[in-house]
């Protein structure tokens, strides 16, 4: 079972959802042994396909936050979720998509991941209709390594009045009917209040998806931006900011707690460029990253179990969408066609056979009439020439292997040395005799067998031990 891993974009909020598209998309495809055997960078139609497909949905997309949930299941539990997160979001609940992770979280909570339910349905929708059926979304931040406890804290020097500016020029919550997020100063009273060591990772520069800038080229002018993916234990969250400012943000954002810190590298397709958001560029603006190969976040995305995809979005396998009938519609059509072929042939043979039967009877009728022309009524020409058959060897006083003299002749030649008096009684009729040996009378075991050589056929009754013989010719 191969496995195909992407890194999804995040959505431009200047972007409006008829215009949404997506770039060249990072990839790593696995076999079913966890080997890799491509790797690169692809558009959506070109993607390789496999097995399963898991999505690692880009941390600005997502507000992850614990919460108390009801005991409740399915349908009921998604009419109940956007009245437990309507006072933590900006954009109104109704347009989210919020997954449960079904790791509980601390205090009895459990992490909730909310996401612009149209742009994850277009995310959805684009890879169901590229022929990906089996699929999977997980939150990158879920992706990142683990905390390091013995990681030190990012640049004290790097106060948090030091960082202010450069978190104002953070794409922290670009716009009301962006992805949901929480305000900036929100993120910042959790940092200092939580008690989990950070983890950031950056994950390149900042990828413009506006469809002109898709045919076109960005135009790159002054310090790029990056992806800065952050992830406090089970919660996340994701940031636009400079690269020159990655350091001072985290700064801000952590207080005293450690941070591990994070470049992704060996990104399929990032060639080495004199680019300003080339990666050479972007790791001499960001100090005290550890490098974070590509494939590494890719497997440990394999091994997320949050699954986005929940609810509505649920993979269903008998689902019959467009794209699956499309790619039944060739074997749909054979079998139909099989179908059909089969059908005519069975009706063709049966015609033959039909005739054929008509024709023996025919036969058969005219041989018992030219042989016996006083037959009236023909009902059966087997049954009734053989019974004209036996009534004309009675005529000629010839005996016939179903008579009493013949049966009982060939039974006396069968049966083994008995006294005069040993059968208790003989009975005749419908063509068998019946023999009833006396209680004293043991018959040995051939005496079966000498009945078949002279051409009876023997059975005997258990309960009352009496023998039917009947003709075996």
């Amino acid at each position: 079972m191969s496995t195909l891993i992407v890194l999804l974009p995040p959505r431009d909020p200047a972007v409006p959802s008829q215009e949404w598209q997506l770039p060249d998309l990072p990839f790593v495809l696995l076999d079913k042994s966890g080997r890799t055997q491509r790797a690169g960078r692809s558009a959506l139609a070109l993607l390789p396909r496999a097995t399963s497909t898991v999505l690692m949905v880009a941390a600005r997309d997502l507000l992850m936050m614990p919460a108390t949930l009801p005991p409740l299941r399915g349908p009921k539990l998604r009419q109940a979720l956007p009245n437990i997160v309507e006072d933590q979001l900006i954009q109104d609940p109704q347009t989210c998509h919020i997954a449960v992770d079904p790791q509980p979280a601390a205090g009895g909570r459990q992490v909730l991941a909310i996401i612009d339910r149209g742009w994850f349905r277009f995310i959805y929708e684009a890879f169901s209709a590229a022929g990906h059926r089996s699929l999977r979304a997980v939150p990158v931040t879920r992706c990142l390594p683990e905390a390091r406890l013995s990681a030190a804290p990012v640049d004290v020097a790097e106060t948090v009045s030091a960082a202010e500016p450069a978190l104002a020029g953070a794409d922290a919550s670009p716009r009301r009917d962006a992805a949901p997020v929480a305000s900036a100063t929100d993120a910042l009273s959790d940092a200092a209040t939580g008690a989990m060591p950070m983890v950031a990772a950056v994950l390149g520069a900042v990828v413009q998806t506006a469809p002109a800038l898709l045919l076109e080229g960005a135009v790159e002018t002054g310090t790029p931006r990056v992806e800065l993916a952050i992830a406090r234990g089970a919660q996340g969250e994701g940031l636009a900011v400079p690269a020159n400012a990655v350091n001072a943000t985290l700064a801000a954002l952590a207080g005293a707690m450690p941070v591990s810190l994070y470049m992704l590298t060996e990104v399929p397709g990032n060639e080495p460029s004199l680019g300003a958001s080339s990666p050479a560029r972007l790791a001499a603006h960001v100090h005290g990253a550890s490098p974070l190969p590509f494939e590494q976040l890719a497997r440990r995305a394999l091994a997320c179990r949050f699954d986005l995809c929940q609810f509505e979005f649920a993979s269903q396998p008998w689902r019959l969408d467009r794209a699956t009938l499309r790619r039944l519609r060739l074997p749909v059509l054979l079998a139909v066609g099989a179908l059909l072929v089969a059908i005519i042939g069975a009706n063709v043979q049966w015609l033959m056979l039909s005739r054929q039967r008509d024709a023996i009877n025919t036969q058969m009728t005219e041989l018992l009439l030219n042989a016996f022309p006083k037959t009236t009524v023909v009902l059966d020409a087997p049954d009734q020439m053989s019974r004209q058959l036996q009534q004309l060897r009675v005529a000629a006083g010839e005996l016939s292997p179903d008579d009493f003299l013949s049966i009982a002749d060939r039974l006396a030649r069968a049966l083994p040395p008995v006294p005069v008096n040993g059968i208790a009684a003989l009975d005749y009729h419908d063509r068998r005799l019946d023999v009833t040996f006396k209680p004293e009378v043991k018959l040995d075991p051939d005496f079966a067998a000498r009945l078949a050589r002279n051409g009876l056929n023997g059975a005997i009754d258990s309960n009352t031990g009496k023998w039917t013989i009947r003709n075996g010719q």
